[in-house]
């Protein structure tokens, strides 16, 4: 049976879930669900639900069942997690998939005990879990398997997590449970302080997505909103810059610096060194925003810079992690 089942790497993210196989992205879906209020029952996932947001009756609630990344509603994600398996395998699986499924790091045993069980009620024959710096260095062909020291950043919707690896393991790594969404949060407060202005979080992600970045740039960019105002409550326009955005976020990015800070500040000098020469590689969707990289290597002193595939390298380190797996499961997540 093993012969003919498949082998997928999964991303499991506050934002998006997206799943590899083959050498290539085969799924990639907001992780979000529509549940029937009363019944608890799943009636739409992914882009489907997430384009429901903010435009439904009370009977239907849109929920994300990751928060931080880690498990809020456990019976959710396995609605999920099965819908998903379900599309890609067909309704009859005969031969039910391997797959490796990523977490954060610093995850508890409960946290990672409930991922691995609603993967295996979804409906897959064997679950390996693996920690997100590990599966994104594996990813983008970081030499991890050296005794040299690798610094990888990722920076996702619920969590940024910074991580020294060798030797295909985690030697030094903090994790902030807050990230992508976090920075959504702080344009919302900027422009309800300044503006009085009440926006959603998707309006938020699209200003950030469109206009935003981490340093002042040289090109200053502006969009056209619309907010409801603090105090009519009506409807009202408002023109956003980049430079505005730059400073709505310089708390939350503080808070990335610190921890990627804070993981130099426990990491072995002779793995300094290496660091120094190779550099920080940065993943996730956080490393899509604009200046990212000049705001780490101005704050941190060493090199920052952008990996080919920021957002899809950690599903596929999860699916090379299993061709891996003797070499790595000394490190892997313990459930």
């Amino acid at each position: 049976m093993a012969l003919f089942s498949k082998e997928l790497g999964i991303d499991l993210g506050t934002y998006f879930i997206r799943v590899f196989e083959g050498g290539q992205i085969i799924l990639q879906e907001p992780t979000v669900a529509a549940i029937v209020t009363d019944e608890q029952k799943m009636v739409a996932w992914g882009q489907e639900a997430q384009d429901m947001m903010g435009r439904v009756p009370e009977s239907l609630e849109i929920t994300r069942p990751l928060s931080n990344g880690v498990i809020a509603d456990y019976e959710v994600t396995e609605y999920m997690l099965e819908a998903v398996l379900k599309r890609l395998g067909g309704p009859m699986r005969i031969f039910r998939p391997r797959i490796m499924i990523t977490v954060p790091y610093g995850v508890t045993s409960v946290e990672s005990r409930a991922v691995h069980e609603a993967a295996l009620q979804a409906g897959s024959r064997e679950a390996i879990l693996i920690q997100q710096p590990l599966a994104a260095a594996i990813g983008v062909d970081l030499p991890i398997g050296t005794p040299s020291g690798n610094l990888i950043l990722c920076l996702g919707a619920g969590a940024s997590q910074a991580a020294v690896m060798a030797m295909y393991g985690i030697v030094a790594a903090d994790t902030l449970r807050a990230g992508g969404m976090a920075l959504d949060e702080a344009i919302i407060g900027y422009v309800r302080k300044k503006y009085g202005l009440i926006i959603g979080q998707l309006t938020a992600e699209q200003v950030k997505i469109k206009i935003g970045a981490a340093v002042p740039q040289d090109e200053e960019m502006s969009i056209d909103i619309q907010g409801q105002d603090q105090v009519s409550g009506l409807p009202r326009p408002v023109t956003l810059t980049t430079g505005e955005i730059v400073e709505a976020l310089q708390d939350p990015l503080a808070d990335v610096v610190e921890t990627a800070r804070r993981v130099l500040e426990k990491t072995p000098p002779e793995l300094v060194s290496d660091i120094i020469d190779r550099g920080v590689a940065v993943t996730g969707g956080g490393a899509l925003l604009r200046g990212i990289d000049k705001l780490l290597t101005k704050e941190l002193g060493v090199p920052a810079y952008l990996v080919d595939d920021p957002t899809g390298c950690t599903a596929e380190g999860a699916e090379k992690g299993l061709k891996l797996y003797p070499l790595i499961r000394r490190n892997l997540v313990a459930v």
